[in-house]
């Protein structure tokens, strides 16, 4: 379908709560027309009743993927932004997490972004036009303990976009990564209830309830920021002429990013240890 309207178009991933849908709100009020996409379409009705347009896709599969995909072409002819958005925390002890569950992790954080980037880079590179935005986190510059295989996708999104941005660029297609830092999602909560599920006496236990302690501490008590910060991110880098190829922004990004990079890794592993007493 060739598209008619000057109107641009945007898909959001992982639309059903946090950064995603404070992503989809700001895109609509930007002007986008806005397919929203996640497992539960119920959790973005207020999404529909702003006038996006929700599709039920679970990202590890191929048959939802390409469902919706083909449901955006035929409507519209494809998007002007991807936002690859979905993605979730797998943390605990890298002995005790089966590598299924490793598995899984990198099926939502990097594969899911992948297959839709594939299916919708043709429709981009014929108009030589759009943007790809990929949420990692400052997880994909730095490390956390307990969180091997979760910084194990952020760390690979990271340079899976790099890459991407070179392949593209002759293509007239913009990639950008956004880097949240501490953001007030359910993230912490998740997290910490995947860790107390782990904690079986074993080796690992004593430093796992540590951990989830802290994950706890640090969300949901007015420390970190809120999602509308990375909307307005995301906002900024797609209407910009020449966006960064990075953003790093919310509470914390900026300095765990910073202190790694110049103060290096053994000063960074006492920072981390030292929240765990």
């Amino acid at each position: 379908m060739t598209r008619t309207s000057k109107q641009k178009t945007a898909l959001v991933t992982g639309a059903s709560s946090g950064m995603g849908k404070a992503i989809a709100r700001q895109l609509i009020k930007d002007g986008y027309r806005v397919y929203v996409a996640a497992r539960s379409v119920e959790k973005m009705s207020d999404l529909a009743a702003l006038g996006a347009v929700p599709l039920r896709m679970d990202v590890t599969r191929n048959d939802q993927v390409k469902a919706a995909v083909q449901t955006i072409l035929d409507e519209v002819g494809g998007v002007d932004v991807l936002v690859n958005n979905a993605g979730f925390g797998l943390y605990g002890a890298v002995e005790d997490i089966p590598l299924e569950e490793a598995s899984y992790q990198f099926e939502v954080n990097l594969f899911g972004a992948a297959r839709l980037t594939q299916l919708l880079l043709p429709a981009m590179r014929d108009r030589k036009a759009g943007t790809i935005v990929n949420i990692t986190s400052m997880g994909g510059k730095v490390y956390t303990l307990l969180g091997a295989w979760y910084h194990a996708t952020k760390h690979a999104l990271e340079g899976w976009s790099d890459s991407l941005r070179l392949e593209l660029a002759p293509f007239g297609v913009r990639v950008v990564i956004v880097e949240p830092g501490l953001i007030e999602t359910g993230f912490g909560d998740i997290s910490s209830e995947s860790l107390l599920k782990r904690v079986n006496g074993g080796p690992y236990s004593a430093v796992t309830q540590a951990v989830a302690r802290t994950t706890q501490q640090s969300y949901g008590h007015g420390r970190g920021t809120d999602p509308s910060v990375i909307a307005d991110v995301v906002s900024r880098a797609v209407r910009s002429p020449r966006p960064r190829t990075r953003y790093a922004a919310g509470r914390y990004a900026k300095m765990m990013i910073g202190v790694r990079k110049w103060l290096g890794d053994r000063v960074f592993d006492r920072l981390i240890l030292s929240q765990m007493r």
